[in-house]
């Protein structure tokens, strides 16, 4: 090839071309950081229609691709860092997370073999580590940073099964699946991540394994009805492979109670999976600590980092209490982690994942807390939870809102609420505000269900958003209702 600029390399040409994709590109999100707008507003029949491919026999080189790629993406792109973005789990990202970024990529490190990661490899080892000591697991490196929540949950849902079997002697990587299938259930709260039904039909049990457990008026499991389930699945013959905790409801910000999950399983020698992937943040929080606290109890954790730890996509991790269960996933290959590496004491994180070419993810949360401190990050995490219960607070002050549930997290159930109108009416008039707001590009607020009443979402994981920024949002809700209503 002539054009051996193309790949990223130590040549001159190379080098020269990177320098100037890289500058091209940070200039044109540089700009777009500037932009006023939270969107541009463009509909779904208008972005079908203005976006096209135009792949050509030559190519339009890197100058003229990069344009096309700011034109059709970058400038209708939403900007998750503006103060009105606020529907969804989504976070604003740490600037040194974006710096790490480009080394994670220029490097291009594959966290499947040591000879392919060799700092990187020791570097997620060691802060899988700290994380363990962050939730009160004893010393050890059981755990491996993954693609997010749902990836974690399936790992620990996964293993949860295989150690069912293994105690009866019985080996699923090995033999399969047995028995009566339809006996086996796995427990979660009626609002635990989808994730638990996806990973039990992708693990060929079905939605029919899951039995879904009640909840209290602030969405966290209810243990009594847990205990009354747990002893009628015994009665009907069925066995519990699993109970999932929630750390942290996708809506509600909800925590169940994890000691009191953590001993009634224990009574049965049931494994406890924990979905801290929102939660879990709170390991570093000097205020809401304690709202954790039983998660040293359980089996098995999930993590992630590109939720309340400002990381940016994908950023997520699997802790295991007791490292001796990853030989229920374990297989070797020569060309990866062979028997004689092993002896060696070379490190091969494939063993412990369900990935095997692996981003180097976990450099971002080793440079965030490097460059934060713990302090710091405390203090940004913690923001987010007492900004909600100010929220909170001003919307019961306001005619015409009406607060849903009382915050945990740094989420924010509420709704507007007309006068008149049956339950139907309010429902949809709620649903048409969301709509009507981020179809002007004003804002992104989250459309929900909480307890069966359609209802507005704030998550407010912003750290830069103050309580006058929120005031300007619910100034902008009521508007759009009263409008709506007017219309």
């Amino acid at each position: 090839m002539s054009d051996l600029n193309l790949i990223l390399s130590g040549s001159e040409q190379s080098i020269a071309a990177y320098q100037e994709a890289i500058d091209q590109s940070t200039k044109a999100v540089v700009d777009w950081l500037k932009q006023p707008e939270m969107y541009q507003g463009k509909t779904v029949e208008q972005l079908r229609e203005r976006i096209n491919l135009e792949f050509s026999a030559e190519g339009l080189g890197n100058q003229a691709t990069i344009e096309r790629a700011v034109e059709y993406f970058l400038k209708d792109s939403l900007s998750v860092h503006h103060p009105q973005c606020v529907a969804h789990l989504h976070c604003p990202s740490l600037v040194i997370s974006q710096a790490a970024e480009v080394f994670i990529n220029a490097t291009n490190q594959s966290m499947d073999s040591w000879d392919q990661s060799p700092s990187a490899t020791i570097m997620e080892v060691k802060l899988i580590e700290w994380l363990r000591e962050q939730v009160g697991f004893a010393a050890g490196d059981a755990g491996v940073f993954t693609s997010g929540g749902t990836q974690s949950n399936l790992m620990g849902l996964m293993l949860a099964r295989d150690a069912f079997f293994a105690r009866q002697g019985h080996s699923v990587q090995q033999d399969g699946l047995t028995g009566d299938l339809s006996k086996l259930k796995v427990f979660c709260s009626e609002n635990a991540h989808f994730s638990v039904q996806k990973n039990m039909a992708l693990m060929g049990l079905g939605y029919r394994s899951v039995t879904l457990v009640k909840t209290d008026e602030f969405s966290r499991m209810d243990v009594s009805d847990l205990s009354a389930k747990l002893a009628e699945a015994k009665a009907n013959g069925e066995q519990v492979m699993v109970i999932v905790a929630t750390a942290g409801t996708t809506d509600a910000g909800a925590i169940d109670p994890l000691a009191e999950i953590a001993a009634l399983a224990a009574e049965q020698d049931i494994w406890v999976h924990v979905d801290a992937a929102w939660g879990g943040a709170l390991l570093l929080s000097e205020k809401y600590r304690h709202f954790l606290n039983g998660l040293e109890l359980v089996d098995s954790v999930t993590l992630d980092f590109h939720k309340q730890f400002f990381q940016t996509i994908s950023c997520g991790a699997f802790l295991l209490k007791d490292a001796r269960h990853y030989q229920l996933m374990r297989y070797q290959a020569a060309y990866l982690n062979s028997d004689f590496d092993e002896e060696h004491g070379v490190p091969n994180l494939v063993s412990k994942s369900l990935q095997t070419t692996r981003r180097f993810d976990a450099l971002k949360l080793w440079m965030g807390l490097e460059a934060l401190g713990k302090k710091q990050y405390a203090e940004i995490i913690d923001n987010g939870v007492t900004l909600a219960q100010n929220v909170a607070q001003f919307v019961t002050e306001q005619p015409h809102l009406e607060l849903v549930m009382k915050p945990q997290l740094a989420s924010v159930l509420f709704r507007f609420r007309p006068e008149q109108g049956d339950t139907a009416f309010v429902a949809l008039l709620n649903q048409r505000i969301g709509d009507a707001l981020l179809a002007s590009g004003a804002a992104n607020v989250g459309v929900t269900e909480a307890d069966g009443v359609t209802c507005l979402k704030l998550t407010l994981l912003n750290p830069t958003v103050s309580l006058e920024d929120v005031k300007v949002l619910l100034a902008s809700v009521k508007e759009c209702g009263v409008q709506l209503l007017n219309a």
